[in-house]
């Protein structure tokens, strides 16, 4: 997929050495992308000649005289030239140099929104599509070496956006960001757009209360009360069907706080809860079953056909459970991340205890029992993470840069 980059303007600006240097801001499709000098982008293309030779175009040459607005203008378009045969080439799109240029912007935007460095992992980018009355869904978790842009266009879905969420799947983890405002502001909005989705289901009293909170703006208060509402934290995936009780229900799952929540419709419309405790599944495996062209809006498409089955110890014995949903990748995502969260507790609880974490499709050689919560209050974080600064092909990116 070719991706459109040009250059329309270009704008001088002070230097801190009195004299005066060029900024171009970079347009994606029509969109600002990112503003950056000369010698960004110099560095930038001698790490990808590294790596791709004389493949690539060639760059605008340095000048080390005065540009008049007649050079100034020629290099933007010479620049612009550049961007546009560079991303014509599917390998350059896929290799880390080019990724990490998405990466830095990515980074000196979570600067802008206040987000502290070290708490970047505890959140994450997602594909979240907006269907009809306010309804949404995640389809997939973004990983990291993904670009952003291109995911979202390769996805192929109408009314679907790249959404920044949290990604921890221990709502207690909520105490580790309570120190940073614009982690509290993220989280709290979260919070809030889930109990509106009803993903997270307070009662009538938890509501009017939540509300109140939300009223005098006290945003603590509010997530401090949230620990407590049933499914808060919890990823809900669409509806979809599954073999249990027997083939053929109705199921919408609610994954978190170490557990599988399964509200299922049986055949005659009767609905049955059951939760499937993390500790006591022993591996799963997703498997692609071929494509249904389905009509998706006004165009069809062809459309995964996926499974996620898992073994789940039951009345002393082990039995696999089957779940039909496309987001059966994601459910997988989830399943992993809840047994690395509770093996990462388990290790600082007792670090001289060994622990394997089971892998996809793979028996997991111990059992890890769920630990009781001890309190709902968000205690400060007891130290502060030391992020060594990258080597970085841009150089040091100012705010007023993007």
């Amino acid at each position: 997929m070719k991706m459109h980059f040009c250059i329309p303007v270009s704008q001088q600006r002070p230097d801190a050495l009195g004299g005066r240097y060029v900024l171009y801001s970079v347009y994606l499709d029509g969109y600002l992308f990112c503003r950056v000098r000369y010698s960004q982008l110099h560095r930038w293309n001698e790490q990808l000649r590294r790596v791709f030779g004389n493949s690539l175009p060639p760059f605008p040459p340095k000048y080390y005289l005065a540009m008049t607005a007649s050079m100034a203008d020629e290099r933007r378009d010479q620049l612009e030239q550049y961007l546009q045969k560079v991303t014509m080439d599917p390998n350059m799109l896929r290799s880390d140099v080019f990724i990490d240029f998405l990466k830095l912007v990515q980074l000196v935007v979570s600067h802008k929104i206040g987000l502290c460095q070290e708490l970047l992992g505890y959140f994450g980018l997602f594909l979240i599509r907006f269907r009809k009355e306010g309804k949404l869904s995640v389809m997939k978790k973004l990983a990291d070496f993904e670009l952003p842009y291109v995911s979202l266009r390769s996805a192929g879905m109408e009314n679907c956006k790249v959404g920044l969420r949290k990604w921890y799947m221990d709502p207690s983890l909520d105490s580790m960001l309570m120190d940073c405002t614009a982690a509290v502001d993220l989280i709290h909005m979260q919070a809030l757009q889930d109990i509106e989705q009803e993903w997270a289901k307070p009662t009538q009293a938890q509501r009017q209360k939540l509300e109140a909170l939300q009223k005098e703006d006290n945003q603590t208060k509010f997530l401090e009360l949230s620990q407590e509402v049933r499914h808060y934290g919890y990823l809900q995936l669409d509806p979809c069907t599954c073999d249990y009780p027997e083939p053929g229900c109705g199921a919408v799952l609610s994954v978190g706080n170490d557990e599988i929540s399964c509200c299922i419709t049986l055949p005659d419309n009767q609905t049955q809860e059951i939760i499937f405790q993390m500790s006591r599944v022993k591996c799963w495996k997703v498997t692609f079953l071929g494509t249904l062209l389905d009509v998706d809006g006004p165009q069809r498409t062809l459309n995964q056909n996926l499974e996620l089955r898992f073994q789940y110890s039951e009345d002393s014995r082990w039995q696999w459970f089957v779940i039909y949903t496309k987001q059966a990748f994601l459910l997988s995502s989830s399943l992993k991340k809840m047994i690395s969260e509770k093996t990462v507790k388990l290790a600082a609880e007792n670090p001289e205890m060994q622990i394997e974490v089971p892998e996809q499709g793979k028996s997991k050689k111990c059992h890890i029992q769920q630990s009781q919560k001890e309190s709902s209050r968000f205690p400060p974080r007891k130290s502060k993470i030391e992020i060594a600064k990258a080597d970085c092909v841009f150089g040091t990116i100012k705010e007023e840069d993007l």
